[in-house]
């Protein structure tokens, strides 16, 4: 691995809205993110042995607080080629329990199984003594261009791992976790993060994103407005495969603030335009599933609780400046996949390069349309 790589800001891009500490998805109080990366064997492929590259990138949006309780959820897609395990309670029921995990498309299994495990032994105390079910998210990318994806190398300890060495402060980026077989424009991609901080009648709350980003192609990418793809025409993955888009982005919303389902089931639907504004109109095969939960309102279990409940929310006239930071922070989480990434083989057709994106092009092409701060 090369030396620490520079995020969007960092670099000099100009991306607008105030960040928390981290500009990541764990600025959000509570909130703890793992990974677990696996990189094993070299060319050519063996199906079932390798080349590895793959991972699981998990989010407690609780902690590991020891008592279940609700998170509070909407769930959208974009376009729907893909899978988000416990959508259709979350849209029924507006909530979830556990952790969220994201992964690469043939091991959605395995995750959700380990994931199952993690909450049935983590809330033990509850789960031996009640009738409570584990429906945990688990989403997923592909990354069979770069891994061996239908060895399906990743194992129940995999995931137990990442959950277990979840952890707030600065998240990994790039070819890391669930991301670490993806591709982005083109370029390689995998996970990204920011985040932002909205004010409300003098209280800040944090709304913070996580992406793993595995899709469009190079002619659509954006960055801040500038045709970025049209002018870095090098090394472009669709001239070796020709054909279409065939990728996805997974992206989680997460915020503090008092929010109910429905809402959140708005905010969630903000991240296609963030994703939007890098470029992609959202492919046919491409799977752009989002998820945005609140962490506010900590209550027990509903089938724990009493009758007659009551809730907290933030009133919609004012949502506005909630929608701006997402759509601000998925455009940034994004682009800051594919700055932290690393070159990496291509296994089907195997030999070629999946280039991460030159600071240096970057720079120039940002300086000639003016989006760029020097300082």
């Amino acid at each position: 691995m090369n030396k620490k790589k520079l995020r969007g800001r960092e670099l000099g891009l100009p991306f607008e809205g105030k960040t928390g500490k981290f500009n990541a998805l764990t600025d959000i109080p509570e909130v703890l993110v793992g990974s677990k990366t696996i990189i094993k064997g070299s060319l050519p492929l063996s199906e079932g042995y390798g080349p590895i590259r793959t991972g699981v990138t998990t989010i407690l949006p609780r902690g590991l607080q020891k008592e279940p309780q609700p998170v509070w959820a909407g769930q959208y897609s974009l376009n729907g080629n893909g899978e988000m395990t416990g959508s259709h309670w979350i849209k029924d029921g507006g909530y979830f329990i556990g952790p969220i995990c994201i992964t690469n498309t043939n091991s959605v299994g395995i995750t959700h199984h380990a994931a199952c495990k993690w909450i049935i032994k983590h809330y033990n105390e509850y789960w031996s003594k009640n009738h409570l079910w584990a429906m945990p998210v688990v989403a997923e990318t592909y990354d069979g261009v770069l891994n061996d994806i239908n060895g399906q190398h990743i194992e129940e300890n995999n995931v137990l791992d990442s959950i277990n060495n979840s952890k707030s402060g600065f998240i990994n980026e790039g070819n890391t976790g669930g991301g670490t077989g993806m591709i982005c424009y083109e370029f390689k991609g995998g996970t990204g993060t920011s985040s932002r901080i909205v004010n409300i009648e003098g209280e800040d709350f944090t709304i913070g994103t996580l992406v793993q980003a595995n899709h469009g192609l190079r002619s659509w990418l954006n960055i801040l407005g500038v045709p970025v793809g049209k002018h870095l025409t090098k090394n472009k993955l669709s001239e070796v495969f020709s054909v279409s888009e065939m990728g996805s982005i997974i992206v989680i919303i997460g915020t503090d603030a008092p929010i109910m389902p429905h809402q959140l089931r708005r905010m969630a639907k903000r991240a296609a335009l963030g994703v939007a504004r890098g470029g992609s109109p959202g492919g046919n095969n491409s799977g752009d599933i989002f998820l945005a939960f609140s962490n506010a309102n900590s209550k027990s279990m509903p089938m724990l609780s009493k009758s007659k409940l009551q809730f907290e929310y933030i009133n919609d006239e004012v949502f506005d400046e909630i929608y701006l930071a997402i759509v601000q922070s998925v455009e940034e989480s994004v682009v800051n996949a594919m700055l932290a990434a690393e070159d990496m083989e291509t296994l089907r057709p195997g030999g070629h390069i999946c280039k991460a994106i030159d600071y240096n092009e970057l720079t120039e092409i940002m300086k000639k349309y003016g989006r760029f701060n020097s300082n």
